[in-house]
């Protein structure tokens, strides 16, 4: 039996390790390939390597003494979908679907380590509050990055520019209050109305009536996530939370 072979050219200095390099030899090699691991140990072969095959970068690959091309193009050359280019236009909602489904998850877990079972109604508490927390945290690791995409579309944010900057406080002081129960879901309940109510009606505005086709800052600035039903579904369900909390707080307390 012929064994398919393959010649990989890749940056390997002491100071740089191309992870694209790593993924096209694990691919080639996932894919059955003997693969002729040739490493580009400083600037200037790499830069000979490039201008020998005028190529702008590495890794690449050949096969059969034809060049196939970086990790992107050896994807596509095994019938694989490349990535989506975070810098480009296309949208995607992964990073919202990921943010909630770790949150359920997480919820699921406190109900069981708390109570022995996931049969309770302090799941969809625990779920929105964990959910409002993570959603802070990305929305402050970056917070002028996500004021500027938040002023695109809030409407209370287009009257005062200051609560661009008071959202991502606003929404991790009710998410962490609202895990803290009690005494603090009065406190909680009101920021998360507050927040909730507003950024609904600016959805609602911005998608349903002006029909703008823009971008979200649920999970912070720079975002290829689209603005719309999720985004919609997210601020409601901060509203309800915020009015179902007091009334079960009060109907446990009475």
């Amino acid at each position: 039996m012929t064994t398919k072979q393959a010649v990989l050219y890749r940056m390997v200095t002491d100071d740089h390790l191309c992870p694209f390099g790593l993924k096209s030899k694990h691919l080639l090699e996932r894919k059955g390939y003997s693969v002729d691991d040739r490493h580009l140990t400083d600037r200037e072969q790499t830069d000979a390597f490039k201008k020998t095959h005028d190529v702008e970068t590495t890794p690449q690959t050949f096969i059969g003494g034809q060049r196939v091309g970086g990790y992107d193009d050896l994807k596509r050359y095994f019938g694989a979908a490349s990535a989506p280019d975070n810098n480009t236009e296309q949208t995607s909602y992964q990073p919202v679907i990921a943010v909630f489904g770790v949150c359920a998850l997480m919820a699921l877990a406190t109900a069981w380590a708390t109570a022995g079972t996931v049969a309770t109604m302090r799941v969809p508490e625990w779920f929105i509050a964990l959910s409002m927390c993570t959603l802070a945290i990305l929305k402050l690791r970056d917070l002028e990055s996500f004021s500027n995409q938040f002023l695109s579309y809030d409407l209370l944010a287009r009257k005062d520019v200051r609560y661009a900057y008071f959202y991502p406080f606003a929404e991790m002081a009710a998410g962490v209050l609202m895990l803290a129960g009690g005494a603090f879901i009065w406190i909680a309940a009101p920021l998360a109305l507050l927040i909730g109510t507003i950024g609904a009606v600016s959805v609602v505005k911005a998608v349903y009536i002006d029909k703008r086709d823009i971008r979200c800052a649920c999970v912070g600035g720079n975002s290829n996530v689209p603005l719309g039903a999720i985004s919609l579904t997210e601020n409601l369900m901060m509203v309800v939370m915020a009015l179902y909390m007091p009334l079960r707080l009060t109907l446990i307390s009475g």
